[in-house]
């Protein structure tokens, strides 16, 4: 392939709606020095993207290719590499520059896929995946018998937290946006389901937790939820905000923690979790083999040619979606 190869894409000129996604010709480049050319099969789809897209994250550059998981085959390898072969399947997750076919992307961020374990579920396994496994091991290391808070228990994260969390042993209790979700999130490991819209959750965490509340809340909801987050925590429990996507948290201050009872509190971002090579080698490796032993299964609820991608944002913002979001570049 050539330095001016073109492949298609998706890119965004200014910040906005899902209608400011386009699809157009990008060029590909040959990989340079310690980096491969992929082929993407899968891409998914996160409330990150859309926090790009719309700019309340700020852009890096004009314009923008959002995507921050993807999964495919090595078609070139650059200078000093070592590990990775043309043919190899592999998958990574970084930031930005995910949604287009091809990607010269750099080899310490990439991660083999195990086989028998396909383009789709790698895809969307890179970034929710392994938020799933920071959170519950190293975030807050999830115990036994604790009593662990889910919100949006039905989504790409929140299906995978359920999981690990039964194998780890704890009670966990998650939350959704609609009836339609209760099943589908008690059948991921959660022992109690709630629809936050219709009830009162935290009034109901305190019923199943004989008033004693969760040792921990994984919130990526933010500002609907946080406040009864902080309420359905036990005595010097720990609230874990990961997302927002109803809207980022405004007026949380830290005398919020001392009146629920000596709180904690992490915002913490996955990237800081993966910064090292050795570190993402490690999480990748738990992760797939928690995969590859059955306990932890990717639920891909939504495929979406990539170029349709506007129209698995505006499903991802209303709440429409179960589960993870699959963009197929080639579709």
């Amino acid at each position: 392939m050539s330095a001016a190869a073109m492949d298609m894409g998706i890119i965004a000129r200014a910040p906005g709606g899902p209608e400011v996604l386009e699809w157009a010709s990008l060029e590909t480049g040959r990989p340079g020095r310690g980096e491969v050319l992929i082929e993407q099969r899968a891409v998914g789809v996160n409330f990150i993207d859309t926090y790009f897209r719309s700019g309340l994250y700020p852009w890096p550059s004009t314009p923008l290719i959002p995507g921050s998981e993807a999964a495919g085959i090595v078609q070139q390898i650059g200078a000093d590499v070592d590990g990775f072969v043309a043919g190899d399947r592999v998958a990574y997750t970084m930031p930005l520059g995910a949604y287009r076919q091809r990607r010269v992307v750099p080899a310490d961020r990439l991660v083999k896929i195990a086989d028998g374990v396909s383009f789709e579920t790698a895809a969307c396994l890179m970034l929710k995946g392994l938020t799933a496994q920071f959170l519950v091991t190293s975030c807050f290391a999830v115990q036994p018998g604790q009593m662990v808070l889910v919100h949006a228990a039905a989504g790409g994260v929140g299906l995978l937290l359920g999981q690990w969390l039964g194998v780890l042993g704890a009670t966990a209790i998650g939350t959704v946006g609609s009836d339609e979700k209760l099943a589908v999130a008690a059948a991921s490991g959660y022992a109690h389901v709630i629809n936050y819209r219709s009830t009162d959750f935290a009034a109901r965490v305190a019923e199943i937790t004989a008033g004693k509340g969760c040792d921990v809340v994984y919130d990526s909801v933010g500002n609907d939820t946080w406040r009864g987050s902080l309420k359905s925590l036990k005595r010097r429990g720990t609230f874990v905000n990961f997302g927002q996507s109803s809207g980022m948290i405004a007026d949380f201050r830290l005398a919020d923690l001392a009146a629920g009872g000596s709180l904690f509190a992490s915002r913490p971002v996955l990237f800081d979790y993966i910064a090292g090579r050795e570190e993402l080698q490690r999480r990748a490796a738990d992760l797939f083999a928690r995969v590859a032993a059955g306990d932890v299964r990717a639920h891909v609820g939504q495929r979406v040619a990539l170029a349709d991608a506007r129209e698995a944002h505006a499903a991802l913002a209303a709440r429409r979606t179960i589960g993870a979001t699959v963009l197929l570049p080639f579709s």
